[in-house]
């Protein structure tokens, strides 16, 4: 992304709980989404309080005191470390200089960069719009002497000035696109069903290192950089198991804590391809001092999404920048692991193998010379363990494991001796 100069940023927080640690951690977050967005942090402010203002969100006293710190760093933006309501936004902007955006703007703003395919422009416009709707009034002044900037990529500055029933227009309209970009993808999700393949899913918190895993499990080319959310699009590709064996791997969009609803609503779709998924890979940032509690959030959206039925195999990433207090705490199988190690990678395709030959039943068949077809098909849809050509009986001796629902083995009962 090329930018003339990074946008001079000042994070603000409230924190109203007992755990200084977790309110640290959240913070470090709005400052890497900060820098994701292109913002330079200059400072970070905050306060503790029972609960925060209901019209300032911080306390009146904080407030000027913010008023004297911009007026001696000069910053472009202002973000709030949590949603802001339209009256907090309003209140604040009279207060300051600078623009005002709250923590949701700012990962939707993320998005917006991101979004590669029609569906995820379309996904993110439609999330920017429902967020805006209830805080146009009182934007008109602000929004008029925008040039441009983190908070304000995506739809664009005239459409969010017009009248609010312009915006609602628009929001039916995406509606209505996207319900046929899903009903398409619905149409591929049944072509797969119906010729059976293994599907595996990626998933985990943003920037545990999905994107490089997928890339170096399938050799293909997904967005991958230490920024958040440098996934946005789910990618599909085939990955080849050591049997040689093909499953189909997909990367789907990096899970956050307090992901705005706009935004969860909105991209339920795009994680709509866990649910046919045969095996979750969970992967863990094990160099991230939270990854606990990133771990946990995953495991919640999992159990919100219904899929934490599926196997699930954790890898907990990283192991060369491990966090020096890092204990596993997966309750089923994991491996820990870095990407970049080729033995590594061949142990979790190794380990996917297993869980393959787990969901298959095991056959032993003899196929007449005759059935060419069907024996390559054995040789590139089942995982074969032997082959022998019997020169007496004419026909070939297979031994291996097809998946039980495939319509191959079903074929293959006839030939059982």
């Amino acid at each position: 992304m090329e930018h003339k100069e990074k946008e001079r940023v000042i994070l603000i927080g409230c924190q109203t709980t007992e755990d200084d640690l977790r309110y640290e951690y959240s913070l470090e977050e709005l400052a890497s989404l900060t820098k994701t967005a292109d913002g330079e942090v200059l400072i970070t402010v905050t306060q503790k309080r029972d609960r925060v203002h209901p019209s300032t969100y911080i306390g009146k006293g904080k407030v000027e005191e913010l008023g004297y710190i911009e007026e001696e760093l000069e910053p472009d933006l202002m973000i709030f470390n949590d949603e802001l309501s339209p009256s907090q936004i309003r209140n604040l902007s009279q207060h300051f200089k600078a623009r005002v955006i709250d923590r949701t703007q700012l990962i939707l703003d993320i998005f917006a960069q991101r979004a590669r395919s029609r569906e995820g422009k379309l996904q993110v416009e439609l999330a920017q719009l429902q967020y805006l709707l209830p805080r146009l009034a009182g934007q008109g002044t602000s929004l008029s002497r925008l040039g441009a900037g983190i908070g304000t990529r995506g739809p664009g500055e005239t459409k969010l000035e017009s009248d609010r029933r312009h915006i609602r227009r628009r929001i039916d309209d995406i509606k209505e696109q996207l319900e046929t970009v899903v009903k398409h993808r619905e149409r591929y999700r049944e072509r797969r069903k119906r010729n059976k393949t293994f599907q595996v899913a990626l998933v985990g918190y943003t920037n545990a290192g999905k994107s490089t895993l997928f890339n170096r499990l399938t050799e293909a080319d997904s967005f991958e950089e230490n920024l958040l959310f440098a996934t946005l699009d789910p990618m599909t590709r085939k990955s080849i198991l050591p049997s040689g064996f093909t499953v189909l791997l997909t990367d789907t969009v990096g899970f956050i804590e307090d992901l705005p609803t706009t935004l969860i609503a909105a991209f339920r779709s795009t994680l709509e391809e866990l649910k046919e998924a045969d095996l979750l890979l969970h992967v863990v940032d094990s160099s991230a001092p939270d990854y606990f509690n990133h771990e946990k959030t995953v495991w919640e959206l999992l159990s919100d999404l219904e899929v934490n039925h599926i196997p699930e195999l954790t890898l907990y990433n990283k192991k060369d920048l491990q966090n020096p207090d890092f204990v596993p705490t997966s309750k089923g199988k994991s491996m820990i692991i870095s990407a970049f190690e080729e033995k590594d990678l061949e142990a979790v395709l190794a380990q996917i193998e297993e869980t393959v030959i787990s969901e298959m039943e095991a056959y032993h068949v003899f196929l007449p010379a005759s059935e060419g077809k069907l024996l390559s098909q054995l040789k590139n849809e089942s995982i074969m363990r032997s082959l022998s050509f019997d020169e007496q009986k004419e026909s070939y001796e297979c031994k291996g494991y097809s998946l039980i629902d495939h319509p191959l083995t079903g074929q293959l009962k006839k030939y059982v001796k």
